[in-house]
């Protein structure tokens, strides 16, 4: 049977076509959703081994990604090809929020993630430790804590003098750690993860009100099993630094592995040396 193509169904079609550049868009604005937790544009493009100027280009829909290079930015967000045509929120995994899962109903929910500002407010925190590996050395570092969707979440990077100490990936891929921010009676508590649940910790913080009101105490725990050598636990101290871009860069700086006597007089005195973790 001859179909015949009329005028007609010739403008329908030419109706229904999607300008191409609305496509382009579309994938610009998923790519910019996707990238707008990460503090550095160049360093994002490092990680995915894109040109900087080519990464551009997508952003602004001036062009679609080679195959490859498409299955290398879905592989490094966890997104399918749906994200070159498809809004990126109705591609995520969806499905019920554990925490408010009927199993876990009332135990945790929306009680505990609701974790009120002036209890933990957003911002950059540094914070000191004794080291896990070391006895005598300390680790300082930098974490940043924001919110989203009504869940407090925590953000930063282990120090490359720590993992390069034991024969670790420097890639800030590999660096990164992040967590969720829970209340709890007496403080907050933080489960936090690297990428794939590699290692985990559990942080548990509470105000110090008796000395300065921006600092915070507490304990982390990493799971690992028993061993002869070694810490397990260890006491911790927080600093909250706010979005004071002198502070935060020093603190980034000063970053790492170091000896007590660069510990500043007030952590030191709140890790409590002298006496054993309980």
């Amino acid at each position: 049977m001859v179909r015949f193509v009329t005028a007609k169904s010739q403008t329908a079609a030419a109706s229904d076509a999607v300008d191409p550049a609305e496509l382009r868009a579309i994938f610009g604005e998923n790519l910019r959703k996707l990238s707008e937790s990460y503090s550095s544009v160049a360093g994002l493009c490092r990680e995915l081994g894109i040109n900087r100027t080519q990464f551009n280009r997508y952003l602004s829909g001036e062009s679609f990604p080679r195959p490859d290079v498409l299955h290398r930015i879905c592989q490094f967000f966890e997104v399918d090809a749906r994200v070159l045509l498809e809004p990126v929120e109705a591609i995520q995994p969806g499905g019920i929020d554990l925490l408010n899962h009927p199993v876990v109903a009332g135990f945790f929910g929306a009680g505990p993630v609701q974790v009120p500002m002036e209890i933990f407010p957003d911002g950059f925190y540094r914070f000191v430790r004794p080291s896990f590996i070391d006895d005598t050395q300390f680790v300082r570092g930098l974490v940043y804590i924001s919110r989203a969707d009504g869940y407090t979440f925590l953000r930063g990077y282990e120090s490359r003098a720590a993992l390069r100490s034991q024969g670790l990936s420097l890639k800030p891929r590999d660096r990164e750690f992040r967590g969720l921010v829970m209340r709890q009676e007496e403080g907050i508590m933080a489960i936090v993860t690297h990428r794939d649940s590699l290692a985990c910790s559990f942080n548990f913080l509470t105000q110090e009100t008796s000395f300065q009101s921006n600092l915070w105490e507490g304990y982390v725990t990493r799971t690992v099993r028993e061993k002869v050598t070694g810490r397990r636990a260890t006491r911790m101290v927080y600093e909250h630094l706010g979005r004071d871009r002198r502070a935060v860069m020093e603190a980034a700086r000063s970053s790492g592995l170091v000896p007590l006597d660069e510990v500043p007089q007030f952590h030191a005195r709140l890790l409590r040396l002298d006496q054993d973790f309980r």
